[in-house]
């Protein structure tokens, strides 16, 4: 696939290509698994659900109607969210750097989301030439990057949005400080990128910070828990 450079940092380069080799090689299998409805272990159990009850979280905070919404789904992975926002009518843009969660997104894609359409593609949700949205969507895709890198593709994908910004972060907290030090001690080869915690009173003084997003405000949060899942909601709206 070919590499799209941004005015990201080095930092955001280098862990993009680390996700994009796990989650289109080393985890393929089992994210295929984990997303769908196969028995798996009390462990993946738990991030299943979890994940779902994100899912059902972003798309309240959407509009019942995005018939005319062009939306970008950041990080689509096997396309549930994309589904779900092209059932309300919206013209989804579904993105992953993984090229084979897209093709497995693409087979499980349903022969009718109403009128609603989904463009599935392989690549970086920042890449400029995916145009504008209404909304973008950003579900558990920054949270193996670094918190400036993370506000910093926040305040890029702010610039093409017209409307709001959902995205989710994994907070800082005693079980995930512990499970992110004992990952360190396996071999990189043998791991996933890690999550990095964030801290969210930090997070909100970069956000404040960053003048690409000074006409945006922060709107709701929300925390989801379900056993080895965290994860929490933003929303950011234009004001």
């Amino acid at each position: 696939m070919k590499q799209i450079k941004f005015s990201m940092t080095a930092g955001y380069e280098e862990r993009r290509v680390q996700i994009e080799g796990y989650f289109d090689r080393t985890a393929a299998q089992a994210w295929a698994k984990l997303t769908s409805d196969a028995p798996v272990g009390r462990i993946r159990a738990s991030v299943r659900a979890g994940r779902e009850r994100m899912r059902r979280t972003l798309l309240s905070w959407l509009p019942d109607d995005l018939h005319g919404a062009r939306l970008l789904d950041a990080g689509c992975g096997t396309g549930a969210f994309a589904v779900e926002a092209a059932r309300r009518g919206a013209d989804v843009v579904a993105i992953d750097l993984s090229p084979t969660l897209v093709c497995l997104a693409r087979a499980r894609q349903p022969a009718t989301t109403g009128s609603g359409t989904i463009d599935f593609r392989s690549g970086d949700m920042l890449d400029p030439n995916l145009g504008r949205f209404d909304y973008v969507v950003a579900m558990d895709s920054l949270i193996h990057y670094q918190p400036a890198d993370a506000v910093g593709a926040i305040a890029t994908l702010s610039q093409r949005t017209s409307k709001a910004l959902v995205v989710t972060y994994a907070p800082s907290n005693p079980l995930l400080a512990a499970m992110h030090a004992a990952g360190r001690l396996f071999p990189r080869g043998n791991r996933s990128p890690s999550i990095v915690p964030v801290n969210e009173r930090s997070l909100r003084r970069r956000l404040d910070d960053d003048p690409r997003l000074q006409h945006w405000s922060r709107g709701r949060t929300q925390r989801i828990a379900s056993g080895f899942y965290t994860s929490q909601a933003l929303e950011i709206f234009r004001a």
